[in-house]
Formats: C-alpha cells, structure tokens, sequence
C-alpha cells in the first residue's frame, strides 16, 4: 500500500513538473519572450558595437540561462515579427557563447574553427528541439524564410568588420524599426565604404550575398544613404564601378 502511495506521489510529482514546463513554453509563447536577461546583459557590455567578452565571461551562467529559455519556446506558436526577432537574437546569443568556449585565448572567431569544421558549422545552438549551427540558423531559417537583406546587417559574427552587434535585444513589437536602423547605421558608417575616383568600395557582404541585395548594391545603399552619400551616388551612379573592402575578423571586443 506504502508502495503505491509512494508511487502515485512521485507520477504526481512528475506530472506536476510536465504541466509546469508547459506552462512557461505557453507564456513565453502567448506573451512574448523574455528578454530580460539579454537585455540586461547586452546593456552592460555591448558599446557602439564593441563587446565586452571579459563582462559576459564573468556573467557566462546568466547567458547560459538565457540560452535555456530559448530553447524551450515553441517557435511556431510565434508571430512571424517574434520569429524573425528570435531567430536573430538565437544567431546573436550563442555567437557570443562560442567565443567564449575560448576566451580569453580567442583573436578571431576563426580560431574556434576544428581541423576540417568552420566555426559556424559546429552545432551548438538549441532552438527547436534539436541541436543547430550557426550556418544552419542563417542559410536555412533566416535567408529564405523571411527572405529580407537586412539580416546581414544585424546578425553579428564577432568579427571587427561584421555589423555591429545592437546593445539591445530585437523584439517582434520593433523588428522592422530596428532592422532599418542597424542597416542604415553601418551602411552610412565611414569605416564601412570607401569612395575613390569612380569607385566605390562596400563591405564584402554584398559581394558573399549578392542575390539577397537583388545585384544591385548601389541601389540597396541608396535606400539607406544619408543625404550627403546619396547625392554622391546619384552624382556619379553611371559610372560608379562596385569594388569591396578588406574583412577584418580580429575580434570586435573591447
């Protein structure tokens, strides 16, 4: 009889826990997912897109608990703003994990690679209930399902001439506004073209993604130039020949 006792107790026990697990997957689903501890982190240690890798070393178990809530939500109960902000944040958060599975001894993310993986091929990150790479979460979700060229401007590869990575998380409320934001930002940044003669010298983003920007740079910058750059382009746009800049991926740490 004890026996029994004990055991509906411990399937009570277990039902309990299911039921509250699904409770938290419903929240994070029906009010949004929370932020808050990314917020807080990228708050602290991200300054005009330098990362503190030191600060979030020190914090590495809040991370890992963001992390955790993420792999717990139910991407497909999402809005499609949520999902495009998830799956952004997701590429973000566990970017900055990777570098610091080797930090401090870390200069380039491309020290984390193996003898024949890219460090962008390792799974490592936990959304969906499986285990993903970085490659996998922007070729195969972020490209072609939301099908939209800003991304390149805010997913971030820890590298000094990646976008910079924003202070803030994106969220499905501000998506679009952030992402115009991110974009015009390091599109109008000095350090991110170059104007010689009658040539103009962009990032090698455009050239890795050519068909995401439609093959046409000049007419993706101007969407989002400054009224100075604009009237450069448009000044010379026949006869601007398209050349792209150096990549630097030294670590784009503080």
């Amino acid at each position: 009889m004890r026996a029994r006792q004990f055991a509906c107790m411990i399937l009570g026990l277990i039902l309990c826990i299911r039921v509250a697990a699904d409770i938290r997957s419903w929240a994070a689903t029906v009010k949004g997912i929370d932020h808050t501890i990314y917020a807080e982190l990228l708050g602290k240690y991200v300054s005009n897109g330098r990362v503190d890798y030191s600060g979030f070393k020190s914090e590495e178990a809040n991370l890992d608990r963001y992390l955790e809530n993420l792999a717990a939500v139910d991407t497909q109960n999402l809005a499609r703003g949520d999902q495009f902000a998830f799956y952004i944040n997701a590429y973000n958060a566990w970017t900055i994990k990777l570098i610091l599975t080797g930090y401090p001894g870390v200069q380039s993310i491309k020290d984390l690679a193996g003898l024949f993986q890219s460090p962008w091929k390792k799974k490592i990150v936990r959304i969906d209930r499986k285990v993903v790479t970085l490659d996998h979460v922007e070729h195969n979700i972020l490209r072609p399902r939301f099908k939209d060229p800003r991304i390149h401007f805010a997913i971030n590869c820890a590298a000094k001439s990646c976008p910079p990575l924003r202070s803030e998380p994106y969220t499905g409320e501000r998506i679009d506004q952030q992402l115009d934001d991110s974009t015009a930002k390091f599109l109008n940044s000095t350090s991110s073209y170059r104007i010689e003669g009658n040539t103009f010298y962009v990032s090698r983003i455009f050239k890795w993604f050519a068909q995401d920007f439609g093959n046409d740079v000049l007419q993706f910058y101007m969407q989002y130039a400054s009224e100075g750059l604009k009237k450069k382009l448009e000044a010379n746009k026949s006869r601007l020949k398209i050349a792209y800049l150096d990549y630097d991926w030294g670590l784009n740490g503080q």
